[in-house]
């Protein structure tokens, strides 16, 4: 039996086991200056989930089995961390997750991953997500996360619904 529900505070080290064994397919893909290992520290979850990043679970059997945060800034709402337990990936349970994110969401929905990472991009690209200018992305980047200088350099923006460039890079998006 599976089910989508917000993940429960008791749950950081199941978030932490997924991110952690899922973020190994960008070791060697990414910089290696942005590499760390453990690549996210239960200190560094405990910081997301205090500046209101909230996790939302696929639950397989009665554990979890992919983890996916959605964080309201200003005027959008960003996918953050993302991830799959490697023995439960290609099963759609990424998917899952976004698309119910995306339907909760009601503003635009702006996504940031490594521009190394080819397959994640597909994957938003897949679910209607558009790459945004890199100029513009970086300017995001800036705006709306808060990460040093190096990662946005090596990072791209995607977005739901795509931006034009009428659009500001906010606002209101129409329901999915």
């Amino acid at each position: 039996m599976s089910q989508i529900r917000p993940c429960r505070d008791d749950e950081r080290g199941a978030i932490l086991a997924i991110v952690n064994a899922a973020a190994e397919a960008y070791r060697g893909v990414i910089a290696a200056d942005r590499w760390r290992d453990p690549y996210m520290p239960a200190a560094a979850l405990d910081a997301e989930i205090a500046r209101g990043v909230a996790f939302w679970g696929y639950e397989l059997d009665g554990r979890l089995a992919g983890a996916m945060g959605i964080q309201p800034v200003r005027d959008v709402d960003l996918i953050r961390h993302a991830y799959v337990a490697p023995t439960h990936q290609g099963h759609g349970i990424g998917s899952a997750l976004l698309e119910h994110l995306l339907r909760r969401s009601t503003r635009r929905t702006l996504v940031g991953t490594w521009a190394a990472a080819g397959w994640a991009i597909g994957f938003y690209e897949r679910h209607g997500f558009a790459l945004v200018r890199p100029e513009r992305a970086a300017a995001l980047l800036e705006e709306y996360w808060t990460i040093p200088q190096r990662q946005i350099e090596t990072s791209v923006v995607l977005a739901w619904p795509p931006l034009d460039a009428a659009d500001p890079g906010g606002g209101d998006r129409p329901p999915p």
